[in-house]
């Protein structure tokens, strides 16, 4: 063994002698003792990762409600500043052929869409303009006259699936151009809330997010009139959020610069669900 090999056993390029890591080279051994070596440290670190990770469970089930809720709300605060930092309004999700659209298409979540609603008779109630003393009322013909606006995107569940869909609808950028004085996105509220007519199911947005290109207020999905099972006559539809912030029919918009209830960020969900 030269003077080299014994100054940096395993040459220069080993990692160990790069990090220049603290090591002990044992007397030479026999292939069984070496295995039974390895063996018994296996064990020994699967015994204590078990232990720490069963000590995690348990302590984690110990913990006061209050300090699991507000470690929770502590992550998921994290997680909005760096998915909302990462955020930006020209930069569009992927979107697909009409042949990869997902058939038949997924039903998922029925709040407050439950019972079945008179469409002749739907409205849409638009608060929180500037300069009206009384809710903005739009029938579905009075979105129809907005630029017309479609995408096949990918929709995205919280629970961990995914479907191809085409939406075809106005884009809310188009909405808020048409019946709003803001021009810019920083002239607006900091928040959007829409809720069903019921006020069963709401959800509450931020403004960049919902003002983002892809957002569509939709009324035809995967070339078919949308249903009654997919939010008709009006639901929202975006490729920057989960799912459960794609609200169906959308009976209420609202614009305000208070932080919105969400349905399911009061059940511990992350209130901003930022893809």
């Amino acid at each position: 063994m030269s003077e080299n090999d014994t100054k940096w056993p395993g040459g220069r390029g080993n990692s160990a002698n790069v990090l220049n890591e603290r090591r002990s080279i044992s007397e030479e051994m026999s292939d069984a003792g070496a295995r039974k070596i390895l063996g018994s440290r296996s064990r020994r670190g699967f015994l204590l990762g078990g232990a720490a990770a069963l000590a995690g469970v348990f302590g984690w089930r110990w913990l006061p409600e209050a300090t699991k809720v507000g470690f929770l709300q502590r992550v998921f605060r994290f997680n909005e500043s760096v998915t909302s930092a990462l955020f930006s309004p020209t930069r569009l999700a992927p979107e697909f052929p009409a042949d990869k659209v997902s058939r038949p298409a997924r039903v998922n979540g029925m709040l407050g869409i439950e019972s079945e609603i008179d469409l002749a008779e739907w409205r849409l109630n638009i608060g929180g303009i500037p300069g009206r003393a009384s809710d903005l009322v739009l029938t579905m013909d009075d979105i129809r006259h907005l630029p017309r606006a479609e995408h096949i995107t990918e929709f995205k569940c919280i629970e961990g699936w995914s479907t191809i869909v085409q939406w075809k609808g106005t884009k809310f950028s188009d909405l808020v151009a048409a019946v709003t004085p803001w021009k810019t996105v920083e002239e607006m509220p900091s928040y959007v809330s829409l809720a069903t007519p019921d006020g069963g199911y709401y959800v509450g947005w931020d403004t960049p997010s919902i003002m983002h290109p892809q957002t569509l207020l939709v009324y035809e999905m995967n070339g078919e009139m949308l249903t009654s099972n997919h939010g008709a006559p009006l639901r929202l539809a975006s490729p920057t959020k989960y799912g459960i912030k794609q609200l169906k029919r959308i009976g209420r918009i609202d614009f305000t610069n208070e932080r919105p209830e969400d349905y399911w960020a009061k059940e511990g969900y992350d209130w901003y669900s930022g893809l």
